[in-house]
């Protein structure tokens, strides 16, 4: 059978959503076309979100569609949009790529135009401090950023009166099944 084939770029979100996924499943993305002189290259995301916060990052002057892409695979939307919100340089600046000076330019070109997304993702406050602690201890534990983050954030939305040793213990555990 003869066909056409595609190479669409995605985020680490996305391949881990896929990963889940039967062998030969349907799946549909979400793609973001990005035209240059040079070439055509295409990017698929999961969500609607993924690719609408991918587009208003790749309009921030310095970033480009691949680290734009990078910034997706090491925050998922509701926490990038809580650090747009809260200013939150060291966060932002973890991610492989981002320096100091690229923050601040993200911070002083998204933190407006997020504002909308942020009722979609239930990003509408700042990230509690202790959510920064958890997602370091996870971090100096040795776990992957996009892992540690999902862990963090389910366990803290699943349990949100826990204090920080219980949300260590449930993350581990739930990290521990991965």
């Amino acid at each position: 059978m003869g066909g056409v084939g595609y190479e669409l770029h995605i985020p680490l979100s996305t391949y881990y959503e896929l990963q889940g996924r039967a062998a030969g499943a349907r799946v549909a993305l979400h793609v973001h076309t990005h035209v240059r002189d040079d070439a055509i290259q295409l990017f698929g995301f999961s969500t609607e979100l993924e690719r609408r916060l991918f587009e208003k990052l790749i309009a921030v002057s310095g970033i480009g569609p691949r680290l734009a892409q990078t910034v997706l695979s090491g925050m998922s939307p509701g926490d990038l949009i809580a650090a747009l919100r809260a200013a939150d340089l060291r966060r932002l600046s973890s991610v492989p790529g981002i320096g100091k000076k690229t923050a601040e330019r993200m911070i002083v070109e998204l933190r407006d135009k997020v504002a909308d997304l942020a009722a979609e993702t239930g990003a509408a406050r700042p990230a509690a401090a202790a959510d920064g602690d958890l997602l370091s201890a996870l971090l100096g534990l040795g776990y992957k950023q996009a892992a540690a983050e999902r862990a963090a954030a389910e366990v803290a939305r699943e349990h949100p009166e826990a204090e920080l040793p219980e949300l260590l213990k449930l993350s581990l555990k739930r990290l521990s099944r991965v």
